[in-house]
């Protein structure tokens, strides 16, 4: 059979078992608690696998594992290993469980009203709502434009046409059906996840270009000694340890993988959940990472024509993989890239419909109206990110400016307010403030073009801690507006 006659086969398969799920869950998302945390009646199985098909989409097997793997050779592994400890086993045993009960308790459903709940400030709701819709945007773009790059070379259609394929996807997934939808849909997708990187590791390994595992490791290693990776010391070290860390901790306080936490069932499933989305990320993430360093072996020191973004996705090209297989490998790069969107996506516009629109002009809207109007918003929200995706910022800097606002904004607030009655309006107003501009104003000046985006992350996220910590002090006893 014609290659690309198996590979359009394959993704068919893919799109219709989307439709459906989207289509069989679209009567059970007519009210906004349904659509936004589906009864707070999730599983294990699916609360892990949603959490972590949110996490890991294109962007990291394309831009990151790419990219760092080209910088950093088998260092780039490191932060693979970091996501699954720090990003999936540490975020789940210190935030899911206290997060459920507390939002189960106050009747919360996103970020923005959990704010307002613990800290009686109606201006932060809309503070937070402001910036996790206008900021989410870039990292939904950044999906987009890793996704793009590995169907243009391995399919060998225009960019455009694929963004607007995917955007399609993503939005009648929502649309029809919310967040059930996307948890049911997230479930298959995982399994789709990780089977796919586990074939992809074994037979990448087994290319002409890496000659088996022990011949592949020692050539990179002896790569990495000739020019100055080992050991990794200076400016690249500290760069890596920053995309370590952003990668790892920024998810604690992005609003789309916290949402994760609401819907759990109960402190059981937590506990198996923990285990779960650990030995899913240790998959996935370390053996995305893991493909991305072994870039130079495909390509020496020449870096390939597109950059960085392009060097996954041509290293998938070279490797002579099976047609069928190449066909899977793509449905794991689209289920990865249209479940992050997804949560991206119903993050942002229900955070808008809920905490924008209802409280300041349409006070008497009823549930079933507003969650109409959140689907609304997630075509238009799917529609500005397509426009964003073609401005020319690589993909590891757009979603680093994403990650690092968000996240140096609600981080230190967010983590505090579950574990210290001590921090104030005032001191998370501070966090709030200090890390936003810590994390914005270098991206800006720049021109949203500066390498250094995770390094900034980092910063914004310790500032803000810091300004939390100091400020509550100070003014404790008192509140301000």
């Amino acid at each position: 059979m014609d290659k690309q006659l198996t590979i359009w086969i394959v993704i068919g398969v893919y799109a219709i078992f989307m439709l459906a799920v989207g289509i069989l869950y679209s009567r059970k998302g007519t009210d906004m608690a349904s659509f936004t945390v589906g009864g707070r009646s999730a599983g294990a199985w699916i609360s892990a696998l949603s959490y972590g098909t949110a996490y890991f989409s294109a962007v990291m097997f394309i831009g990151y594992s790419g990219g760092s793997g080209w910088s950093y050779g088998l260092w780039s592994v490191l932060v693979g290993i970091g996501n699954a400890v720090f990003g999936s086993l540490l975020a789940w045993l210190v935030l899911a469980d206290r997060t459920r009960e507390y939002t189960r308790k106050h009747d919360i459903r996103s970020m923005p009203q959990l704010f307002e709940t613990r800290f009686k400030s109606s201006k932060m709701r809309l503070f937070a709502c402001v910036v996790i819709f206008v900021f989410l945007i870039p990292y939904s773009a950044s999906v987009y434009k890793g996704l793009t790059s590995v169907c243009s070379v391995i399919l060998g259609i225009d960019e455009q046409v694929c963004m607007i394929i995917i955007a399609i996807a993503s939005a009648l997934l929502l649309v029809l059906g919310g967040y059930i939808a996307t948890l049911k849909a997230d479930f298959v997708q995982g399994f789709v996840m990780m089977i796919g990187v586990t074939a992809l590791i074994v037979l990448v390994v087994l290319s002409p270009q890496v000659g088996g595992l022990s011949s592949g490791l020692s050539n990179m290693a002896e790569y990495m000694r000739s020019h100055q990776m080992l050991p990794l010391s200076g400016r690249p070290a500290v760069a890596l340890i920053s995309t370590l860390l952003m990668t790892s901790f920024g998810t604690w306080g992005l609003p789309q993988m916290v949402h994760k936490y609401y819907g759990i069932r109960d402190r059981q499933e937590v506990r198996r959940g923990t285990v779960i989305s650990t030995v899913f990320a240790l998959l996935v993430a370390g053996g995305g990472y893991f493909i991305g360093s072994l870039s130079h072996l495909f390509f020496g020191e020449t870096m390939p024509q597109g950059g960085k973004d392009f060097l996954v996705p041509l290293m998938l090209d070279q490797a002579g993989l099976p047609d069928l297989l190449v066909g899977v490998i793509l449905v794991l790069l689209i289920s990865a890239s249209v479940s992050t969107l997804s949560s991206i996506t119903l993050t942002a516009c229900s955070t808008v419909s809920m905490d924008l629109v209802k409280p300041t002009v349409a006070k008497k809207i009823n549930e079933k109206d507003l969650a109409a109007l959140t689907r609304i918003l997630c075509l238009v929200f799917v529609v500005v990110s397509y426009f964003i995706a073609n401005y020319p910022t690589p993909i590891l800097e757009m979603m680093s400016y994403s990650w690092g606002i968000i996240s140096g904004s609600f981080l230190a607030p967010y983590l505090l307010s579950l574990y210290w009655k001590g921090i104030n309006r005032a001191g998370a107003w501070a966090g709030m403030l200090g890390g936003f501009l810590t994390a914005f104003l270098p991206a800006v000046i720049s021109g949203f073009t500066t390498p250094d985006g995770p390094l900034y992350a980092c910063l914004a996220m310790g500032i803000s801690f810091a300004l939390c910590f100091v400020v509550s002090k100070l003014t404790a006893g008192r509140q301000t507006a």
